[in-house]
């Protein structure tokens, strides 16, 4: 199933996606995605309707240097254990908002991310079981101050700043993620390339570190790190991100107050 959600004129709501193209329909779900979804018999056109983030995550917890090409192109060693930081869902916009970038930053990078999204509260989970507590994936920018994260040494600055996690268009959850292209272009020149076979840790040992550290609950996202080739944006350019049998994510770039 196709999960996103959506504002129409009838208010915001959660819906399966049917179809390809101007064809799409979206489908409205009852109350929430998880579990089994069930529906209440309205639907609208997808082109008639504006898509929001597919999620609202109580937490966004990143993974950092899980390509090794990046902590290489970084400076930095490949972890022998993920390292994960937090991301607030304050920083959480859907296809086609804007990221703003703040007056007080002079370096910001893209990064293009397989994002997985939770379907079930769980805790201390195994590799084996991982799947099961799997919803889906989306598609993820973590948007990153290159110069607050050298300066503070740590990354909540730099990684929290609102509009700084782009999700969408839609959650996947009939899929394997285990080793799909994943891209990014800024104004249409690709600047990442890889595939998510890549990562150093892969998603079921993801979801077990990180369900060991915290309780995970429906919803909440895993972002799984980038690829080699991150760079800067600035005001004016649109940034896409592509994951191969997902769908493109695509954002404008502004600065605040413009």
């Amino acid at each position: 199933m196709r999960l996103g959600r959506i504002a129409s004129p009838d208010g915001v709501a959660f819906v399966s996606i049917e179809g390809e193209g101007d064809s799409a329909i979206a489908k409205e779900i009852a109350e929430h995605p998880f579990g089994t979804p069930t529906f209440t018999g309205r639907s609208w056109p997808l082109a008639d309707v504006r898509l929001l983030a597919p999620i609202l995550a109580s937490k966004v917890i990143a993974v950092g240097r899980n390509y090794a090409a990046h902590a290489a192109e970084s400076g930095n060693e490949v972890p022998d254990e993920p390292v994960i930081f937090l991301k607030p869902n304050t920083s959480i916009i859907g296809p086609g908002a804007p990221i703003v970038i703040p007056r007080n930053t002079s370096l910001v990078h893209h990064e293009a991310e397989l994002a997985v999204v939770i379907g079930r509260p769980c805790k201390d989970v195994t590799a084996a079981k991982a799947r099961e507590a799997i919803l889906g994936y989306t598609i993820a920018n973590d948007v990153s101050a290159r110069d607050h994260q050298a300066k503070d040494g740590q990354w909540a600055r730099a990684k929290g700043h609102d509009t700084f996690c782009p999700l969408g268009p839609w959650i996947e959850t009939d899929l394997d993620a285990a080793d799909l292209e994943i891209s990014a272009e800024v104004n249409g020149l690709t600047r990442q390339r890889s595939r998510t076979s890549m990562m150093v840790h892969d998603i079921p040992a993801l979801v077990e570190w990180v369900s060991a550290v915290m309780t995970l609950l429906p919803g909440d996202v895993i972002l799984t790190g980038t690829p080699e080739g991150v760079g800067p944006i600035e005001a004016g350019d649109t940034v896409s991100i592509t994951i191969e049998k997902i769908g493109t994510l695509t954002n404008p770039v502004v600065a605040k107050g413009a």
